[in-house]
């Protein structure tokens, strides 16, 4: 059963998480060429509107990560060692920077003409959402070092 729980975690986080770290990296580059007003700006936003419906929809799916990960964590008897319980608080951060911070600020320069911002406006929106994403990134690379090193771990690696 322990093999069955893992399998499913590693599979969800590769396939939520792996989509939401593309996509969020790739949002802010397509939303600033959507707001430029050059030619390609009509797709640029629709590229721009479908990279945050991935980051949206997979962030939904991507529950599944931590609540497979605990039950996992639960039939291997480790919920206490403290590697697992530093990669639920980085899972934690990293939920809380996508939900509160990175989807929001790629509705910001989704919104409608007119309550739109300007390109200009729009730049620092942009580099603080490739500033958070690449904190987002950096969370889940620590994540994924911890559950593949385990210090201090007394199961077998």
């Amino acid at each position: 059963m322990t093999k069955l729980l893992l399998s499913i975690h590693v599979l969800a986080a590769i396939v939520t998480v792996g989509s939401i770290t593309v996509a969020a990296s790739m949002f802010p580059r397509y939303a600033l060429r959507a707001l430029d007003g050059t030619e390609g700006a009509d797709r640029s936003a629709g590229v721009a509107s479908l990279l945050h419906r991935i980051c949206y929809g997979y962030a939904l799916g991507g529950i599944v990560v931590p609540v497979f990960g605990i039950a996992t964590g639960a039939a291997l008897g480790v919920l206490t060692d403290a590697w697992l319980i530093v990669s639920l608080a980085l899972t934690l951060v990293a939920a809380g920077l996508l939900g509160f911070a990175i989807l929001p600020g790629q509705r910001l320069l989704l919104a409608d003409e007119g309550t739109a911002p300007t390109e200009e406006a729009a730049r620092p929106t942009a580099a603080r959402l490739t500033m958070l994403t690449g904190i987002f990134n950096l969370a889940w690379a620590v994540v994924v070092v911890l559950m593949i090193i385990r210090p201090g771990s007394t199961t077998s690696a």
